[in-house]
C-alpha cells in the first residue's frame, strides 16, 4: 500500500510517478522498497490517468449516498455502454496496482 501512497503524493506534488521518484519515496520513509512492485506500478501508472481514475473513485463512493434513505433497493440503472466500458477500464487498471 506504500507504493499506492508513494505514487498519489508524486502525483499530488505535480512529480512524474516513475521508479526512480517512488523509490526515493519509498527510501523517504524508512521502508525498504521492493523493486518489482515498483516497476510493476510504474509501468502500470504509465497508462493510467490518475485525476481520472481518482474522479471516477469518488463517483463510485459517492453513488451509494446518493440512494434515497428508506427506498427500496432497486436494480441499477443502465448505463450507457460507453460508459461502463469506461468505468471497467479504469477499474481493470486500478486492480493491477493490487495485483
Amino acid at each position: 500500500m506504500e507504493y499506492i501512497y508513494a505514487a498519489l503524493l508524486l502525483h499530488k506534488m505535480g512529480k512524474p510517478v516513475n521508479e526512480e521518484n517512488l523509490t526515493s519515496v519509498v527510501k523517504a520513509t524508512g521502508a525498504a522498497p521492493d523493486e518489482v512492485k515498483i516497476k510493476a506500478l510504474a509501468s502500470a501508472l504509465g497508462e493510467v490517468n490518475i485525476d481520472e481514475a481518482l474522479k471516477n473513485a469518488a463517483t463510485m463512493a459517492a453513488a451509494p449516498a446518493a440512494a434515497a434513505p428508506g427506498a427500496p433497493a432497486a436494480k441499477a440503472e443502465e448505463k450507457p455502454k460507453e460508459e461502463e466500458k469506461k468505468e471497467e477500464e479504469a477499474l481493470q487498471g486500478l486492480a493491477s496496482l493490487f495485483g
